[in-house]
C-alpha cells in the first residue's frame, strides 16, 4: 500500500517522477547518440558500454528505493528473516578481509540500509531513502575511476571492495522489496557456495574463492557480474519495450485495442473467451509482460464473461492463461527472449519465428477448452452489452502500423532499440493526428515515460540478479557439474532429462521471475539436454535452439502455474477470486500447454514446430511439410485433451470416455507420425460416437473442490 499524503505526493511529483523521466530519456537518447554531435565528445556514460550499464543500474536502484519508500504497512515473514540471516554471512566475510575499520563501518552502513527493513519493517521509510542516497556513491566511483577499476581487477583496492559490496547488497535489498526473498536468497546461496565450496565432496567439490576476489569479479568484470551481458539485455532491449508500454497506456490506446478485439464476440456464445485471447495477442504485440496483459484483458472481458453466464473461476482462469500469451507473442516477446539473443548470439528475428508455433498451439489449447466449455454448459451469445462492428476496426486499424514497423526493422536487421524508438514515435504521431486519440496535454507523454521506466524496475533488477547468478555459477563450473549429474540421473534418456528440466523450471518459477528462472535452468540443464538430444539424432544446432526454447517456454509457464502464479494474481484482482483457486483453474483451462514443450524437443521432426532449428539443418520443403504435420497433430492433441478435460466433445462424455480420451491425447504430442495417426483414428470415435445423456464429472480435476459452489458472480 502506498502512502499518498500531501507531502508524499509532492515528493513523487518533484523528485521521483523527474528522475524516472530522466532515466527514460537517457535510454532513448542512447539510441540516437551515435548520430548526434555529442558522439565525438567521448563521454563515458554515453559511449562506454560498461558505464552505460552502470548508469542503467544506478537509475533502477535510485528510483526503485525512492518508490519503495512510499510503501506502508510492511510485514516481516519467515522469508524475510532467512534473507537477513543469509545476508549476514557476506557481511561477516567482508569483516574478515582485514581492512581498516572505517571500510567495515561503511560496508555495514550499506548492509543496514539494504537489509534492516527485512526484519524491522518500520525502518523502511528512512532506510529506503538512505539506500537511494547510498546508490550515488558506488555509481560516482564507477564513473570516475572506471579504467583504473578494470586495470586492477585482480588486485582490488579497499575502496573497490567497499563499492562492490555496497552495490551488491543494495541490489539484493531492492529485489527483496519488489519480488520477495527467494531470488536474493538464491543469489546468496550461490555466493556462499563460492565462498565455501571446499566443504563439498564428489561432483560438487571445488576450491573456495576469497571474498575480495569475488567482489572484484562482480564489480570490475566487463562481461560478467553486476554489469555483464545479461544486464546489457535490460539496457539494450527491455527498457525500450517498457517505455513503449508506458506510452501506449498513457495514450489510452489499450482501450481501442480492446474494443477491436471485442468484434469477435458478436453473435458467438464463446465470444468472451475469444475476445480475451485476441486481446492478449494484440497486447502481446506491444508488451511482453504476462501479468500486466492479464490485468488488461481481465478488465475488458469481465463484463462479457459475466453477461455470458460463465462460471467466475472459469472466466478468471481463461483470462490468466490468455494473458501469458504475451510472453510468446512476436514481435515483443518476454525478457527471456533477449537474454537468449545474448547467450546464443543469434538474431532476435529467429526467436520471433521460433515462438510462432508454440504461440499458435497455446491459442488452440485455450480456444478449444473455451469452445467445449460453452457447448457443455449451453451458454448463449451475450446481449445487452456494447459491441463494435467492422466500421470501428476500419476507423482505428492504423494503430497497428507501429507494430508492422517493428517487424520491418527487425527483418531488415536494424537494432531492436531503434525499431522500438521509431515505433514509439509513430504511436505519438498517430495519436496527435487523430482527433479522437489526441492527448489532452503533453504531460500525458511525460507520465508515460515515468510509468514505462517504473514498470522496468522489478524486471531490470531481477535481470541484474540473474547476471550475478550466472557469474557465480560459471566461476565454480557448476553448470558442467550439474549437467554431469543430470546425464547420470536420466540415464541419457531425453524424455527423463526434459521432464526433470521442465519440473526444475516450474519449481524455480514458483519463487523467482521468469528471466531468472530461464537463466538458472538453461545454465544448469541445457548442456546435458543438448548432449542427450544430439545422441538421439538431433543435429547440434537444432538441439541447441530447441533446448533453449524448451526451457524458455517452461519459464513462461511458471508465470501461470500455482501456487505462485503472477498472472493468476492479476486476474484474481479483477474478478475478485481467490488467487490460489484462480491459479488452479488457469492451469486446468489449457492443460495441454504443459505438454507443448515436449512436442518440439523429443525428436528431430518435432523441432519443425519451431521452424528455425529444422530450417537451419534441412530443406525448406522438409521444414514446411514437417511443420504442418506437427502443427496438425499437436493441435488435434490439444483439442482431444480439452474435450477430456471439459467432459464434452460433440456430446457429453462418460467418465471412462474422458479418461480414455485424455490418455490417448498424450500420443498426439509425441513427434512420431505413425503413433499420431493411430491415436487420431481412435480418438475420432469419441467425437462421432453414439450420443449419451450422461455427462461426466470433470475427470482431470476430480480432486478439485472449487467447482460451481464458489463460482458465482457477486452482485457488486
Amino acid at each position: 500500500m502506498h502512502n499518498d499524503t500531501p507531502d508524499v505526493s509532492r515528493f513523487n511529483r518533484f523528485v521521483i517522477t523527474p528522475i524516472l523521466i530522466i532515466a527514460s530519456l537517457y535510454s532513448l537518447y542512447l539510441v540516437i547518440h551515435p548520430y548526434t554531435p555529442f558522439a565525438n565528445m567521448s563521454l563515458s556514460i554515453l559511449d562506454l558500454t560498461q558505464v552505460q550499464r552502470a548508469t542503467h543500474v544506478f537509475f533502477l536502484l535510485v528510483t526503485g528505493y525512492l518508490l519503495s519508500s512510499r510503501v506502508s504497512n510492511r510485514m516481516a515473514g519467515v522469508g524475510s528473516y532467512i534473507f537477513a540471516v543469509m545476508a549476514a554471512f557476506p557481511l561477516y566475510a567482508f569483516w574478515k578481509i582485514g581492512l581498516d575499520p572505517k571500510f567495515s563501518i561503511i560496508a555495514s552502513t550499506f548492509w543496514l540500509a539494504a537489509i534492516l527493513p527485512a526484519v524491522y519493517p518500520r525502518s523502511g521509510f528512512w532506510m529506503d531513502k538512505l539506500a537511494a542516497l547510498l546508490v550515488f556513491v558506488p555509481y560516482i566511483y564507477q564513473v570516475t575511476f572506471y579504467t583504473d577499476i578494470i586495470d586492477r581487477a585482480m588486485t582490488p583496492e579497499p575502496w573497490d571492495l567497499v563499492m562492490a559490496f555496497g552495490l551488491t547488497l543494495l541490489l539484493l535489498g531492492q529485489v527483496y522489496r519488489y519480488t520477495g526473498a527467494i531470488l536474493p536468497c538464491l543469489v546468496l546461496t550461490f555466493l556462499l557456495y563460492n565462498l565455501h565450496s571446499n566443504i563439498f565432496t564428489g561432483v560438487l567439490a571445488h576450491a573456495s574463492f576469497d571474498f575480495d576476489l569475488l567482489l572484484a569479479k562482480l564489480f570490475s568484470e566487463t562481461e560478467a557480474g553486476l554489469f555483464g551481458i545479461i544486464t546489457g539485455v535490460s539496457v539494450k532491449y527491455l527498457v525500450y519495450f517498457t517505455i513503449l508500454g508506458g506510452i501506449i497506456s498513457a495514450l489510452d490506446l489499450g482501450r481501442i485495442i480492446g474494443n477491436i478485439a471485442s468484434l469477435a464476440a458478436r453473435g458467438r456464445p464463446d465470444g468472451p473467451g475469444i475476445v480475451t485471447v485476441i486481446a492478449s495477442v494484440f497486447m502481446g504485440m506491444f508488451s511482453g509482460s504476462g501479468a500486466a496483459d492479464t490485468q488488461f484483458v481481465s478488465t475488458i472481458s469481465k463484463p462479457m464473461f459475466k453477461k455470458g453466464g460463465y462460471d467466475r473461476y472459469e472466466a478468471a482462469g481463461i483470462a490468466a492463461t490468455s494473458g501469458t500469451i504475451a510472453m510468446i507473442t512476436p514481435p515483443v516477446l518476454g525478457s527471456m527472449a533477449f537474454v537468449m539473443v545474448e547467450i546464443l548470439a543469434i538474431p532476435y528475428s529467429w526467436i520471433c519465428v521460433m515462438a510462432l508455433g508454440p504461440m499458435l498451439l497455446y491459442i488452440v489449447a485455450i480456444l478449444s477448452y473455451n469452445y467445449l466449455y460453452v457447448k457443455k454448459n449451453n451458454i448463449k451469445p451475450i446481449e445487452g452489452i456494447e459491441l463494435y462492428d467492422g466500421k470501428y476496426f476500419r476507423r482505428y486499424c492504423h494503430i497497428f502500423l507501429p507494430i508492422f514497423l517493428i517487424v520491418g526493422f527487425i527483418y531488415f536487421g536494424y537494432s531492436v532499440s531503434l525499431a522500438v524508438l521509431c515505433s514509439l514515435t509513430l504511436f505519438v504521431i498517430i495519436s496527435y493526428l487523430d482527433p479522437t486519440l489526441r492527448p489532452k496535454s503533453p504531460m500525458v507523454l511525460l507520465k508515460g515515460l515515468a510509468n514505462g521506466f517504473s514498470s522496468l524496475i522489478p524486471i531490470g533488477t531481477a535481470v541484474v540478479c540473474a547476471n550475478l547468478i550466472l557469474t557465480l555459477m560459471v566461476m565454480t563450473g557448476l553448470p558442467n557439474k550439474f549437467s554431469q549429474l543430470l546425464t547420470m540421473v536420466s540415464g541419457e534418456s531425453l524424455l527423463l532429462a526434459t521432464l526433470f528440466a521442465a519440473g526444475f523450471a516450474l519449481l524455480l518459477g514458483m519463487g523467482i521471475p521468469p528471466t531468472a528462472t530461464y537463466v538458472v535452468a538453461s545454465s544448469l540443464t541445457a548442456p546435458a539436454i543438448i548432449k542427450i538430444a544430439m545422441a538421439n539424432g538431433i543435429p547440434a544446432e537444432a538441439a541447441l535452439l530447441a533446448t533453449h526454447m524448451f526451457l524458455m517456454y517452461y519459464a513462461v509457464l511458471a508465470d501461470v502455474t500455482p501456487p505462485v502464479a503472477l498472472s493468476a494474481y492479476a486476474a484474481s484482482s479483477v474478478f475478485h477470486t481467490d488467487p490460489l483457486k484462480t491459479g488452479i483453474y488457469a492451469a486446468k483451462v489449457a492443460l495441454p500447454k504443459y505438454l507443448l514443450g515436449f512436442s518440439f524437443i523429443l525428436a528431430y521432426q518435432g523441432t519443425a514446430l519451431l521452424i528455425i532449428p529444422m530450417w537451419r539443418t534441412a530443406s525448406a520443403f522438409t521444414t514446411a511439410t514437417d511443420f504442418l504435420i506437427r502443427l496438425a497433430a499437436v493441435s488435434a492433441g490439444a483439442v482431444c485433451m480439452a474435450a477430456a478435460n471439459v467432459g464434452y466433445s460433440r456430446r457429453p462424455l462418460l467418465k471412462w470416455e474422458s479418461w480414455t480420451l485424455g490418455i490417448l491425447s498424450l500420443g498426439l504430442f509425441i513427434p512420431v507420425l505413425w503413433l499420431n495417426v493411430a491415436v487420431l483414428a481412435i480418438s475420432i470415435w469419441f467425437f462421432i460416437g453414439k450420443k449419451s445423456d450422461k455427462a461426466s464429472i470433470d475427470p482431470l480435476a476430480a480432486c478439485e473442490p472449487y467447482r460451481q459452489p464458489t463460482g458465482g458472480w457477486p452482485d457488486s
